[in-house]
Order: C-alpha cells, then structure tokens, then sequence
C-alpha cells in the first residue's frame, strides 16, 4: 500500500485505493464493449477478427499503463469509434486502399502525433481553449453519452419524421435498463461511490438469470495475434491520394483526445484555474504511443476515451484505475464469453441494444452536464460557440464536430464584434483548419 501511496499519491488526489479500484473497475465495464465493436468494424476491413480483439485488449491495456505512468490520470485509453469506421468503410473500402496500408497511415499518423505532444502543441491547444468553451465541451460530451444510453437502453429510438422517438418502455431490454438506472440513481442519492458499478452488476445478474442476457460461460481461448502484428505498409504514405487520409487521421484523434481530455478533466477538478492541465504532455504522450502501439498490433487510431467518466463519477483520480482497467482488457483475453454479456448486444428490430451498459452511460452523462453552471449565457459571443458546441455533440455523435462548431463561431463572432484580440493564435488557426475540412472534404 505505501508504494501505491508514493507512486500514484492517492491520499494527495482526495482519493483511497478503494475508490481506485472500483473507478478502473467501472471505466472497464463501460468501456468494454469496444472489445467486440472494433473487431466488427475491422472485419469489415478484410482484417482478421480475432487477432484484431486481442490487438485491440493488448493495445488498451498498454495505453492506460502508459498514461498512468506517465500522467498519473484516471482517463483510460483504446481505439476509438469514429476513426475505426474511417479506417474500415472510407480508407479501405471506399477508396481501395488495403487495411495494411490503412495501417500504415494509422502509424505515420501516431508519429506525427507524439512528434507535436513532446514539442506541445496538442498541449498549448488545450490550454488556449476559452473557459467557457471547456465546460461545453464537458457538457456537450455528457449530453452525447446520455444519448448514447439513451438509444442503447431502447429509450429512444429513431422516427421518419422526428429523427427521433420515445422507445418501447415495455420491451424486456428497455425494462432491465431501466431497472439498473433506478437501482444506480437511487445509490447516487444516497451518496454511495459504487452506484455506477453496483447498477451495471444488478443489470447483469438479472439479464443473464432471465436468459435476456446471454450468458456461454466465463473463460475462453485467447485469439492469435499473428494475422494482424507488424502487418502495416508505408508503401502508400507518399501518394497524393494517401495524404488527406493521415489529414483526417491527424484531425479526427487531435480533437477527440483534446475535447475527452478537457472536458473530463473540467469534471474531475484536475484543470487548474488558469486553464492549464498539469500534465497535459505526459497524457497526450501516452494517446500518441497508444497509436503507434495499437498500429504495430492490428488496430486503428487508440484515444482517451469519455467513459473515463465513469470511473471518475465513483472516486477514480490517480493512474491506479488505469492500472485497474488496463489488467482487466489483458484479462478480457481468458475471459471473452464473460465481457460477452457485460458488453454484448441484443438484436431486436432491427436494433441493437446493450440494456447492461446504458444506464452507466446516462448517469455518467447527467454528472458531467453539471459544468453547464460555469457557462456565461449573458455574452452572445460567449454564449453561442457554447450552446452550438453543446448541441452539435449529441446531435452529430461526434467530439470533433462539436468543437469544429464551437471554435468556428467562437473566432467569427469576435471577429464580427472587435474582439479578434481574444482569440488565441492556437484557436483561430483550428478553426480555420477545421473550416477547410469541411470545404474540402
């Protein structure tokens, strides 16, 4: 226990290795799903999906240790959704490149990424975000993982004409969703730091003995990572037609990773009052060589990821819950058919639900919406790039275009009004790359 005191500083973070270990814990399970998306998506790559399930455990886990090491933050990593789905369906098969050369790319782009963390340019672009625009980005992710549960518990579903509708309360999903969300808010309530956990176990007992949940046993034999380890081409990185691929790339992880890590961080009370996080490098750092190191495996762009918020909600503030959720995605690979039903999903109608998982995700969403007080809604210029990057988030299902929108009206409306004195160098020149993003691509 002393080395874990001096090493992670725990009792200094308010925190207790309990808390810790239950925050990584939680994280993992809210996370978990990814274990078996990714190799989904991959596979629609041509890649082979059970070495890209064991890229994807080894790369998460190698990541999360690397942040903990280096930043000592509770915000886990692994590949992200977003760049999966570019890499399988535009890189590979819309354009034609083959996924090792998707691969390539992914590499080339994690490079450029660790080149521009240790000389701090991701860093200064945290930093240079407005106070305002940093508690709506921390909104405006909260309001995209409630609406994430949202649809995964079948509260929500799509409509023809509304874009979207209230879900089937009576479906047997949607009931053991909502029976974790009672059981969650009502420890939440009560002040109990496990609510979180404790819901998403209920779910999970309740879902496997009603055979809702599928449930094949809890160990199982760990796929070869053969078919996908040091499989990547440069070949292609010097054609014309590969360059606006690291763009994206470059674009899709930068913003991600700064959107998670500020508003997260904004949440967990690790900004500091003059806008800097400590330690930004050293977490940039680590997503960078999680990129790199997910490339050399098998698997797409690795990035912080929001569900962090999860763990943090229960106590999580030190790199021991990254320790935590890292050992958990190395112990995914013994113990797939369990994560089965922890992050699996039931097909119905057409639908895909993950009754075990949401309620987690709606709570998480509520906490971090708390950052709405910080807001100034009486400053047009102020209030405006908030409020489009508050709703572009959920309605768009993307941190990138959530801040594209926001830094976009930010810099035009101090533009419009006088003010361009206030705009920092580091935003303007994002808003204008992220105008030409949508110009050109």
């Amino acid at each position: 226990m002393q080395f874990l005191e001096r090493w992670f500083r725990i009792r200094e973070s308010g925190s207790t290795v309990r808390r810790e270990v239950l925050g990584g814990l939680t994280t993992f399970m809210t996370m978990a799903y990814i274990i078996f998306v990714q190799p989904l998506v991959l596979g629609a790559a041509g890649m082979d999906v059970g070495a890209v399930m064991t890229a994807t455990c080894v790369a998460g886990a190698l990541a999360c240790f690397i942040m903990a090491w280096l930043a000592n933050y509770p915000i886990a990593l692994a590949p992200g959704m977003g760049t999966n789905v570019f890499f399988a369906y535009t890189v590979v098969t819309l354009m034609g490149f083959s996924w090792q050369q998707a691969l390539g790319a992914t590499f080339f782009s994690g490079c450029l990424f660790l080149l521009l963390s240790l000389v701090g340019v991701r860093e200064a672009v945290i930093q240079a975000i407005p106070a305002n625009l940093r508690s709506a980005i921390a909104v405006g992710i909260g309001l995209l993982i409630a609406v994430v549960g949202m649809e995964w518990s079948g509260l929500v579903v799509d409509h023809p004409a509304t874009l979207v509708a209230l879900g089937d309360l009576g479906h047997p999903a949607t009931l053991l969703s909502l029976l974790g969300l009672v059981v969650t808010i009502s420890l939440l309530a009560r002040g109990r730091h496990f609510a979180i956990l404790v819901g998403i176990l209920v779910s999970l007992v309740v879902g496997a003995a009603s055979g809702l949940v599928p449930f094949e046993g809890v160990v199982g034999q760990v796929p070869s990572l053969r078919p996908t380890l040091l499989q990547l081409d440069l070949s292609a990185l010097w054609t014309v037609e590969m360059l606006p691929v690291v763009f994206v790339f470059f674009l899709l992880d930068l913003f991600d990773t700064v959107g998670t890590l500020t508003g997260v961080s904004q949440e967990a009370g690790f900004m500091q009052p003059d806008g800097t996080l400590p330690r930004a490098r050293q977490a940039l750092t680590a997503d960078a060589l999680g990129t790199i190191v997910g490339s050399l495996l098998g698997t797409s762009t690795v990035t912080s990821y929001v569900e962090s918020a999860a763990g943090i909600s229960v106590g999580a503030r030190t790199g021991l819950a990254n320790v935590v959720t890292g050992a958990l995605f190395l112990a995914a690979l013994f113990f797939s058919p369990l994560l089965q039903a922890v992050g699996g999903g039931i097909q119905t109608s057409g639908l895909t639900l993950y009754p075990v998982i949401a309620p987690a995700l709606i709570v998480v969403g509520c906490l971090l919406t708390s950052s709405i007080r910080h807001i100034d809604w009486k400053t047009s210029d102020e209030a405006f790039p908030a409020f489009m990057t508050v709703i572009t988030m959920p309605l768009t299902f993307s941190i990138t275009e959530g801040l594209a929108f926001g830094f976009i009206s930010y810099t035009l409306l101090k533009l419009v009004r006088g003010k361009v004195r206030e705009v920092s160098p580091l935003i303007g020149i994002s808003a204008i790359l992220l105008l030409l993003r949508y110009v050109l691509l």
